[in-house]
């Protein structure tokens, strides 16, 4: 039987590939009275796009004198600098806190509160931000507090950039751990993607570069599309080209309208980031240079 969450830890790492890593891992665990109880690798060292790197994630239950993030990151000091290795431990006591942001469609607003509030996904919303006041009495729903930050299309990078101060600022002081654009429509400011980096996730669907703009899916509909997807990536400062975490179809055909080609396509838009969440909170995505490994 597994012991409580406060002694349970997912240590994640990556270092170039060589010769007795995982030997090394274990073994140090082992030597400090860890017990492994999952453990995941993978090597990038195939084809002509390989990173060379080492991939690792292990869940372990520690002893109580051990049971701490920072007693166990403390440990693997020489062994970061034997294989220049990146290495962090997180405790599966503490809940990712989880700031969500929303413009005017909310189906994957709804699908994630519903998941969080139902027990489906172990993290804590402290706030929800949006720059229109469309969902303020969904969010009073669940108990979330709403903040209305207005931002209009057109609006200036001046007037831009101090919203997305405003959004910085509350990050700080509720301690957010990751940002998720739950269908939040403005394009980010360089210097925010920076702030953001390796914890903010974006939807959007499949289409791009193609059907870019307004009512995508009527246009995919006017072409005749047979497959609809959406893709979950974390934000970078390259407009929808970020690193993939996740992604999915689904197939349509020609009896179907336009607006049940948006009915399927929000359908897929809310399971994929509700995946691409979840594996980032539980510490399953590493970042691989402009690709991700993904262990599910």
């Amino acid at each position: 039987m597994l012991s409580p969450a406060s002694s349970q830890f997912v240590l994640t790492l990556s270092c170039p590939d060589t010769k007795g890593i995982v030997h090394a891992v274990s073994g140090l665990l082992y030597q400090v009275g860890c017990n492994i109880i999952d453990s995941q690798q993978f090597g990038d060292v195939l084809g002509e796009d390989a990173t060379g790197l080492f991939f690792m994630r292990v869940h372990v239950e520690a002893p109580e004198h051990l049971a701490d993030a920072l007693t166990l990151e403390k440990l693997f000091g020489p062994m970061r600098a034997q294989f220049r290795m990146e290495a962090r431990v997180h405790s599966l006591a503490r809940r990712p806190r989880v700031l969500l942001m929303v413009s005017q469609h909310g189906h994957c607003l709804n699908d994630l509160l519903f998941r969080w509030k139902s027990g489906q996904l172990a993290i804590d919303i402290p706030a929800i931000v949006s720059n229109h006041p469309d969902f303020a009495a969904l969010a009073d729903s669940y108990g979330v507090p709403f903040h209305h930050l207005p931002l209009k299309a057109g609006s200036s990078a001046e007037v831009k950039r101090a919203q997305e101060l405003q959004v910085e600022a509350l990050c700080e002081r509720e301690q957010v751990d990751l940002l998720v654009l739950a269908r939040y429509m403005q394009i980010l400011s360089e210097d925010f993607c920076r702030f953001l980096a390796g914890r903010a996730i974006n939807i959007h669907h499949s289409f791009l570069p193609s059907f870019k703009g307004a009512r995508p899916y009527f246009q995919a509909h006017q072409r005749g599309v047979k497959l609809i997807g959406a893709t979950a990536h974390y934000v970078t400062a390259d407009l929808d080209e970020g690193p993939i975490i996740e992604q999915d179809v689904e197939r349509v055909d020609h009896t179907l309208s336009p607006e049940d080609y948006t009915a399927v396509g929000r359908d897929v838009e809310c399971v994929v980031l509700a995946r691409a969440v979840r594996w980032h909170v539980e510490h399953r995505v590493l970042l691989n240079g402009r690709k991700t490994v993904v262990f599910r």
